[in-house]
């Protein structure tokens, strides 16, 4: 009777999830787990010669029900899990460590693997996405131990085990030490100015919900940057940074332990694969593929954004000043006077530009987009169950194609970790019988949520950011691939950002804002002369917001390549990075590593870099479309053609090149920047 080893007959075959309670999870594993094995034995088993189909193609598609499970299950564990989740996460992640291990350990199985690799170096039969999931699949079997000697292996599996674990505790410690910390205001309180009235309506509901008066902020993003950025009581700014920048440090919940033991089971593993240290190890399969070329484009983006970050934070400063600051300006500064800054040079108010974002508007706006470039057609499906009833459910349609079922989440909750995320609880692939198996897309944000008073009004900041997210919702919705490994995101980690920040390139178009940006209660289109001051926001700023996504690359480089055992007081090194790149005073105690769940806790491992390494891909894509028009179906044929459709099933320079037609450039993004 357990609904997720049923076969599902619901709309689309998606996920009961009204039916999928906790008890479940732990005996779908076991069981799922149990027919991956026994998919894998009937492998090994075969009697044929190993080739392509009987080996590699059946690689891929073993274990369909494990692969369902755990996508369902860690996914709800990030946006909807809860105490009993995480500890069955705790249980759950020590089987699936261990049965990957097996398999790619199991030297059966890599016989076959290695025989189809070695008979492919010879006579190089296969071509396209049947040799890149060939190559991918040796490689996995190669990173996964299966050339080590027994002693290795067994180390191996003992490291794999700990990093796991320790990821997982990782994630949850930054989640619990977002919301351990709380600041309640009085409804008269003084220190409430400044604020505005959306976000007091939110964190009045939060306080009633605690059965309080008054006002209460967490150390959600959205509280924070309410903070951060309104309110007038600089000691209030102090508080809330002050805590938001030692989450995890020093506390309760304490992840120094857990980042010094990730380092040091990264790189023992790294080792025993024959790479000098972790990062190499992560770049062997990624665009840029060394740290040479990490590193030239760091340094090249550092040469032109530093000089810029310390021009910008000198302006801003004596812009404070002529507005009575006095003493030290200090990072709970920073956003407060940037927003004052922003409204005094663009005459742009952030705050009242979001009466023209209702996101309900957003939402169509967003969907206009795709349909234009793409010919996408959204129709709500409310008889596909979402698994929380905030969430918003949509089938995807192209011309007479069913594309995919999207769901959308948008607001906070104390179940959900901070920050925005595109995933998929099913990938998009081709079945044995030749069925084009469509995905199941999520995005999941942490927008402003409404009030009693008002709609959800978002930021420009969560407009962008939800343009980001839909970018990676369209790389998984027209994946046209026939393998699920190399379909949808499936692309080199420097490469998968392209299509997100690409997608966020539209926020500043006129031809884009007319579509949807209208306000909210009097259906007035946003101002001409907003719409341009939001053209010139592009390069407010920018040196300093390089030069802070830089640091954060160089952090990760550095806690990826440096040696594991003089990983000591993380806040000192953490510091050693960012003193190169500081434009700021620094805050005694602040250390933003334990709660890097990028780094620790997600898939970004020597890899943040590829933030900065896709925008350089996406200003330069993007000049295309301004070259033929940004809400041109031809151009946006071609992209969808050349990387859209494409996942990770061509190689990412040639994906560029053929959309591009030549290598990428660094020049359009330091244009659009305003730092060439």
């Amino acid at each position: 009777m357990n609904p997720l080893l049923k076969q599902w007959t619901t709309p689309r075959e998606t996920p009961p999830f009204n039916e999928i309670k906790n008890e479940h999870w732990l005996p779908a594993f076991e069981e799922a787990i149990a027919e991956a094995k026994k998919d894998i034995q009937a492998i090994v088993g075969n009697e044929a010669a190993p080739d392509f189909g009987n080996t590699v193609v059946a690689l891929d598609r073993a274990g369909d029900r494990l692969s369902t499970v755990a996508d369902l299950f860690f996914n709800l564990l990030e946006c909807n899990g809860d105490d009993e989740m995480n500890a069955i996460a705790e249980k759950v992640q020590p089987l699936l460590v261990q049965y990957e291990n097996e398999v790619y350990q199991d030297p059966g199985l890599f016989q076959r693997v290695k025989a189809v690799y070695e008979q492919q170096q010879q006579d190089s039969a296969l071509q396209g996405a049947d040799k890149i999931l060939l190559d991918k699949t040796y490689d996995a079997f190669v990173a996964g131990g299966a050339d080590l000697s027994e002693q290795d292996k067994a180390r191996y599996r003992e490291l794999s085990m700990e990093l796991a674990n320790r990821q997982l505790d990782f994630g949850q410690r930054a989640l619990k030490a977002t919301y351990a910390w709380t600041v309640h205001l009085e409804k008269d309180s003084p220190r409430m100015a400044g604020i505005p009235e959306s976000a007091r309506a939110i964190a009045a509901k939060k306080a009633a919900d605690k059965g309080l008066e008054g006002y209460l902020f967490d150390l959600s993003a959205p509280d924070v940057n309410t903070v951060l950025t309104h309110a007038d009581d600089r000691s209030l700014r102090e508080e809330v940074y002050m805590h938001s920048s030692k989450k995890a440090y020093g506390d309760d919940f304490d992840n120094c332990d857990n980042i010094k033991t990730i380092l040091k089971c990264r790189e023992e593993i790294a080792k025993l694969l024959g790479y000098k240290h972790y990062a190499d190890y992560a770049l062997r399969n990624r665009m840029a593929k060394d740290l040479a070329h990490v590193y030239q484009l760091l340094d090249d983006l550092k040469a032109a954004a530093l000089p810029a970050a310390h021009r910008e934070i000198a302006e801003l400063e004596q812009f404070a000043k002529q507005q009575g600051f006095e003493g030290v300006f200090q990072r709970w500064d920073l956003s407060y006077y940037m927003e004052k800054l922003r409204q005094a040079k663009f005459s742009l108010d952030m705050e009242k530009l979001k009466v023209y974002f209702p996101l309900n508007q957003v939402i169509d706006g967003v969907f206009g987009l795709a349909s234009t470039l793409y010919g996408l057609r959204f129709e709500k499906a409310d008889e596909i169950q979402p698994y929380h009833p905030d969430v918003q459910v949509y089938e995807v349609w192209r011309g007479e194609q069913f594309m995919a079922v999207l769901y959308l989440d948008f607001h906070p909750r104390s179940t959900k970790r901070s920050g925005a995320w595109m995933t998929e609880f099913r990938d998009q692939y081709v079945d044995a019988d030749g069925h084009d198996v469509r995905p199941w897309v999520s995005l999941v944000m942490n927008f402003t949520p409404p009030t009693p008073e008002q709609p959800s009004l978002l930021t420009v900041d969560e407009v962008n950011t939800f343009l980001h997210e839909f970018g990676h919702a369209l790389n998984g919705m027209l994946s046209e691939v026939e393998y699920s490994t190399l379909s949808g995101t499936h692309s080199p980690r420097d490469f998968v950002e392209l299509p997100s920040q690409l997608n966020e390139n539209w926020l500043t178009e006129p031809e884009f804002l007319k579509t949807f940006a209208r306000h909210y209660q009097t259906g007035e289109p946003i101002p001409e002369e907003y719409v341009a001051q939001l053209k010139h926001l592009n390069q407010f700023m920018a040196g300093y917001l390089c030069v802070r996504q830089l640091s954060f690359g160089y952090l990760d480089m550095m806690w990826h390549t440096m040696p594991a055992a003089d990983v000591d007081d993380i806040l000192r090194l953490e510091r050693s990075v960012f003193d190169t790149v500081e434009v700021l005073p620094v805050v005694p105690g602040a250390c933003m590593s334990p709660t890097f769940g990028h780094l620790f806790s997600g898939g970004y491992a020597a890899g943040y870099y590829g933030y900065k390494w896709a925008e350089m891909l996406e200003a330069d894509a993007f000049s295309l479309f301004q070259e033929t028009g940004v809400m041109n179906p031809e151009t946006a044929q071609r992209y969808l053609e050349t990387i859209l459709s494409k996942g990770g099933s061509v190689d990412a320079m040639e994906m560029f090149v053929n959309f591009r037609g030549r290598e990428p450039k660094i020049d359009a993004l330091l244009k659009r920047d305003g730092l060439a």
